[in-house]
C-alpha cells in the first residue's frame, strides 16, 4: 500500500485517483506548452467543472459535489503536481470565491453564482490585494459609497488570479474609516477593466490581472454579508485558502521529486546512474522527508476542518501548514533541479518550471513572514512589530 493511503477512506482514495488520472491525461502533456505561451487551455475550466473539481464541498442543491475538506486537499495536491496554474484556477474560483458565497451569500446570490461556478461555466476571482497593500489587508484604498440603493466602487486591485477570465470578482472595499465590505461584482459591469499581468517568474499559464474599478455601480443585492464585516470574511476565507495552497505546494514538491527520481535513475555519468551517487541520494532523501512532513501538516488541518472546526479555530494550523509546505516546495524543487545539472536550467525538462512556480507559494495568501507572525502571536498572545 502507498504510504499516502494511510488513514484515507475508499471515497478519498477514489477522489485522488480521479484527479491523478485527469492530471496525467489532460495537464502533464501540455504544461510546458501552456507555460511558454502564458495561457492554460481555455477549455480546462469546463473540464474541471464536468469532473466536479470546481464543485467540491459545495451544496448539492447548487450543483456542488459532496466531499470533505480532505478529499478537496487530495484533489488539489494532484492538480498542483501537474501544473500550479491549473491548481490555481480551482483554489481561487472554488476555494476563495464559491466557498465564500456558500458560507456568506444570500439565497439569491447562491442561486445566481454557485451552479455556474461549480460547472466551470463561470470563474471567480478574489479582489483583495492592491498595488499598495499586499500583506496589509486592513489598509485598502478601494472604496465603495452608497448612492440610493446602489454602491459605487472606485479603486484598483493587483496580482488577481483568474482576473481576465472571471465572470465575478469577490471585491473588498472600504465603506467607512475602519469598515471593509465585500461585494460580488460582475466583471461585465461598466467601469470594470482587467489588464493582464505578463512577464511573471512562474505561474505563467495562470491568468493574472490588475483590476480597475472606475465608478462601478452595483446594487445592494451584490453586497456579500453585512456592511463593515468584509475584513472578517476575507481573513476567514484566507484561512481556508491556505489549506488549498499548502496542498498545492505538497503536490508541486512531489512532482519535482518524481521528475528527479526518474531522471537520476535513467541518466548515466561515469558509467553509473546519477542516482547511484551518495550526494544525489541525499538530495532526494531530504526532499522525501520534507514532503511527507508537509503533507501530514496539511492533512491535519483538513481533518480539523472536517471535524467541525471553524476557520478561526484552525487558523494557526493553516498558517503552519501553508508556511512549511510553501517553503518545502521551494527547497525541494531547488534540490531536484540540482540533480538535473545543466538540463534543469532549460525548459525542455520540468525542473525549472517547478522551481519558478514554487517561489510564489511563499508570497501569496500571506507571505512566509506573515505566517510566522501569525504563529508567533498565537504562541505568545503578543502582536510583533
Amino acid at each position: 500500500m502507498d504510504h499516502r493511503d494511510f488513514g484515507l477512506s475508499e471515497t478519498q482514495r477514489d477522489m485522488r485517483a480521479m484527479a491523478r488520472d485527469f492530471v496525467e491525461r489532460e495537464v502533464v502533456p501540455y504544461a510546458r506548452e501552456w507555460d511558454r505561451r502564458e495561457a492554460v487551455d481555455p477549455g480546462i475550466p469546463g473540464r474541471l467543472g464536468e469532473l466536479g473539481f470546481l464543485g467540491l464541498t459545495l451544496p448539492e442543491e447548487y450543483g456542488g459535489v459532496p466531499a470533505d475538506m480532505l478529499s478537496y486537499v487530495l484533489a488539489t495536491e494532484e492538480l498542483g503536481r501537474g501544473d500550479s496554474s491549473v491548481r490555481g484556477i480551482v483554489s481561487v474560483s472554488l476555494g476563495l470565491v464559491a466557498k465564500t458565497i456558500a458560507a456568506h451569500g444570500s439565497t439569491e446570490q447562491k442561486e445566481r453564482w454557485l451552479p455556474r461556478l461549480a460547472a466551470g461555466e463561470a470563474l471567480g476571482c478574489f479582489g483583495l490585494t492592491e498595488p499598495g497593500t499586499g500583506s496589509d489587508a486592513g489598509s485598502l484604498r478601494t472604496r465603495a459609497r452608497r448612492e440610493g440603493g446602489d454602491w459605487i466602487i472606485d479603486g484598483a486591485k493587483m496580482f488577481i488570479t483568474n482576473g481576465t477570465v472571471a465572470q465575478v470578482a469577490l471585491t473588498f472595499a472600504r465603506t467607512g474609516e475602519k469598515a471593509v465590505t465585500a461585494f460580488l461584482v460582475p466583471t461585465d459591469a461598466p467601469g470594470f477593466t482587467a489588464t493582464p499581468v505578463h512577464g511573471k517568474l512562474g505561474l505563467r499559464g495562470q491568468a493574472t490581472a490588475e483590476l480597475a474599478f472606475d465608478s462601478v455601480r452595483v446594487p445592494d443585492s451584490a453586497r456579500l454579508g453585512e456592511v463593515g464585516r468584509g475584513l472578517g470574511i476575507a481573513l476567514g476565507t484566507l484561512s481556508r485558502g491556505r489549506i488549498s495552497v499548502a496542498a498545492g505546494a505538497v503536490g508541486l514538491a512531489q512532482g519535482a521529486l518524481d521528475a528527479a527520481v526518474r531522471y537520476t535513475t535513467e541518466r548515466e555519468q561515469f558509467g553509473k546512474p546519477v542516482a547511484s551517487f551518495q550526494l544525489v541520494q541525499e538530495l532526494l532523501a531530504e526532499s522525501e522527508v520534507e514532503i511527507r512532513a508537509a503533507r501530514l501538516l496539511t492533512h491535519q488541518v483538513a481533518r480539523m476542518a472536517d471535524a467541525g472546526a471553524s476557520p478561526k479555530e484552525y487558523a494557526t494550523e493553516a498558517s503552519v501548514a501553508k508556511y512549511h509546505a510553501g517553503e518545502t516546495a521551494v527547497k525541494v524543487s531547488n534540490n531536484c533541479l540540482q540533480t538535473f545539472g545543466g538540463y534543469g536550467y532549460i525548459d525542455e525538462y520540468p525542473a525549472g518550471k517547478y522551481l519558478r512556480d514554487a517561489r510564489v507559494l511563499t508570497l501569496y495568501e500571506g507571505t512566509s513572514q506573515i505566517q510566522k507572525l501569525l504563529i508567533g502571536r498565537a504562541l505568545t498572545g503578543i502582536d510583533a512589530m
